[in-house]
């Protein structure tokens, strides 16, 4: 789920509660996870409303003043219209981020963690992850179409394999480019050289 910048203070205070969405069928569910500028909220609540049913406390909750701010933002201009009511929960912090930060790894996470990527390669055609991870550390702050060139895949079929060693918190996205967590240092440490 997206959110503009201004909604995120609120997200993480917990004044903003709700969100309402037009959307045609449901970007999300309940009990589904969602990460957003650096937090993890998840959704309590998905379900159908009229628009005109929208109270002015859950427009608050929702990060507006008011319905009618609340319904132009949307640009919901008939109350009969049906939009997604979403109940938000604040978890704390994006899982991603207290991963990646988490470099003190003894023998058996460490383990754990390569049997993972043990798994990607083999899943793969071509086994990817070890080379992915140097590459990164190697080229820091490169941008992904010259990562790419160098792993010798295109580039959007590289980027989804970054996304995969994001998820294990080995990889942190930059402006431009990537770098190694501390968590992927301490990996790839880890790893032989001829690995």
């Amino acid at each position: 789920m997206l959110f503009t910048a201004d909604a995120w203070p609120g997200l993480a205070d917990g004044s903003i509660t709700l969100t309402f969405r037009t959307w045609t069928k449901p970007q999300a569910r309940a009990g589904g996870r969602y990460r957003v500028a650096g937090m993890l909220l998840e959704a309590t609540a998905v379900a159908q409303v009229r628009a005109g049913a929208i109270t002015k406390a859950e427009a608050r909750r929702a990060g507006a003043t008011d319905v009618a701010s609340l319904l132009a933002r949307m640009r919901v201009t008939d109350p009969e219209q049906l939009v997604w009511r979403v109940t938000l929960k604040h978890l704390g912090a994006d899982d991603r981020a207290v991963r990646r930060a988490d470099a003190a790894l003894d023998a058996d996470a460490i383990a754990a963690i390569v049997a993972k990527l043990d798994r990607m390669d083999r899943r793969a055609s071509v086994a990817w992850t070890r080379q992915t991870l140097r590459l990164i550390a190697r080229y820091p702050a490169v941008v992904s179409t010259e990562l790419a060139r160098h792993a010798g895949k295109e580039r959007m079929v590289f980027k989804v394999d970054v996304r995969k060693l994001k998820e294990l918190g080995l990889t942190e996205s930059l402006e431009v480019g990537y770098r190694l967590s501390p968590r992927g240092e301490a990996v790839l440490r880890s790893l032989p050289a001829s690995d």
